[in-house]
């Protein structure tokens, strides 16, 4: 009986301790949980994004001027990623991503990065750390203003750059960031964007075209050699570009999961397909083949691709890589004709892949490849398809109004372009008085 009542008594403590053990792992169970991969990978994906800018951008963007401009071009991305990190930490991650303001903007509740600790948000990763996630973001606000440099390069003052940029990426890059995928107006009518074809590549295009108008072209545009100064430098920053997006693409899964490989398949894919298409539509066109138009080409079709890697398939990425090879080509064949000096090809490679990006997700997205994503036109969903098309529009007009803005202000207060003899001169001697090659 004593043995009996021992038994009785340890089954009933057991008992009591798993019943109490269920009640209190109720509240921990319910708090979001770090995946420590989801974590590498967003982190690891944060560098390779940095590597697309830094060195990848800046020896593209060098490559592609002449040679006394080189260093001032490069100077130029590695000066923007500084300055915008330290203004996102500050302010623009919040304005961003912060608690909603009327579907505008985010608030001041995370200046300074208060409250972005380390504990998960469940909006913006629940498996990986608040400020991991923040981190990644920063990179895509970096690189987003370095694009335009593209297309004021060779003939604007070095203060001005600086202050564009800051300004800029406050009053343009966040508001729209905000838009799409802070919680915005944009997301809340069904707008998707998985990795930057409106945020990034619209507003950074369509900001260049506005540059490249207000500035007025460069000395001797037209009349004189202007042609890039290394094109093995282009070729390798090129494969850099290639390389990072991945991390720009399938990192935005925000994870290492399914929508990783799928934005990973889809981002190679289109880069490949946009080289050829380039490639093959140049050869046509000019009788050769060129380095300068594969490369172009891959560019065109990593930046098309973005918005819908996500939320498209193989086959889907490979139209839509071979439709920005094509159309970019043709795009920066009119520019002549129309007239403006976007020296590095901006408008014709990241504006066009911007627009036909979303138009193209808006036409192909599927729920088959990603049940988080939409249906796209195909698919019968008209409505998905209009919001992509709104979302182009207001993404749009809103750089483009504010961009010119921005310019006029910046001009008032320290003048946008280098004098004509400082241009001559060029920009690595006039601006920083230093020489890439002796």
């Amino acid at each position: 009986m004593h043995r009996m009542g021992l038994a009785r008594f340890g089954l009933a403590v057991i008992a009591g301790l798993a019943s109490a053990g269920s009640a209190w792992g109720q509240v921990p169970a319910a708090a979001p949980a770090i995946n420590e991969a989801d974590t590498a990978w967003v982190l690891v994906s944060s560098a390779f994004v940095l590597a697309m800018t830094l060195p990848g951008l800046a020896l593209f963007y060098g490559g592609l001027v002449r040679s006394k401009n080189v260093l001032g071009t490069i100077m130029q991305t590695f000066v923007v990623v500084c300055l915008v990190s330290l203004l996102w930490m500050a302010v623009g991650y919040s304005l961003a991503f912060g608690p909603d303001t009327e579907g505008l903007v985010g608030n001041l509740d995370w200046i300074g990065l208060s409250g972005v600790g380390l504990a998960p948000h469940a909006a913006y990763g629940p498996t990986i750390p608040h400020q991991a996630f923040m981190v990644f973001q920063m990179m895509f606000a970096a690189i987003t203003p370095a694009l335009i440099t593209g297309a004021f390069a060779e003939r604007m003052r070095f203060s001005a750059l600086v202050l564009f940029a800051g300004l800029w990426s406050l009053a343009i890059y966040c508001p729209i960031a905000h838009w799409l995928w802070g919680g915005g107006w944009l997301a809340r009518l069904g707008a998707l964007d998985f990795a930057g074809g409106a945020v990034v590549h619209l507003s950074s295009g369509v900001s260049a075209l506005v540059c490249a108008l207000v500035l007025g072209a460069r000395q001797g545009y037209g009349t004189d050699y202007l042609a890039p100064h290394n094109l093995p430098m282009v070729l390798l920053a090129t494969g850099l570009l290639w390389f990072g997006w991945f991390g720009f693409n399938a990192g935005s899964a925000l994870g290492a999961n399914e929508t990783a490989v799928i934005a990973f398949t889809a981002t190679h894919i289109g880069a490949a397909a946009g080289a050829l298409a380039w490639l093959a539509v140049e050869w046509a066109h000019r009788g050769t083949p060129t380095v300068l138009g594969i490369a172009s080409g891959a560019v065109a079709g990593l930046a098309m691709v973005t918005p819908g890697a996500g939320y498209v398939g193989p086959v889907s990425a490979l139209l839509i890589g071979g439709v920005a090879g094509a159309l970019s080509y043709w795009a920066i064949m009119k520019k002549g004709k129309l007239g403006y000096d976007d020296a590095l090809d901006v408008v014709g490679i990241h504006g066009v892949a911007g627009v036909f990006g979303m138009v193209m997700t808006g036409l192909l997205a599927s729920k088959g490849v990603n049940a988080s994503g939409a249906d796209g036109l195909w698919s019968g969903n008209l409505h998905f398809f209009g919001v992509q098309i709104l979302a182009v529009v207001a993404v749009s007009f809103f750089s483009a109004a504010g961009t010119l803005v921005i310019l006029k202000l910046v001009d008032r207060v320290v003048g946008l372009r280098v004098t004509a003899e400082e241009e001559r001169m060029g920009l690595d001697l006039s601006q920083h008085n230093e020489r890439a090659y002796s």
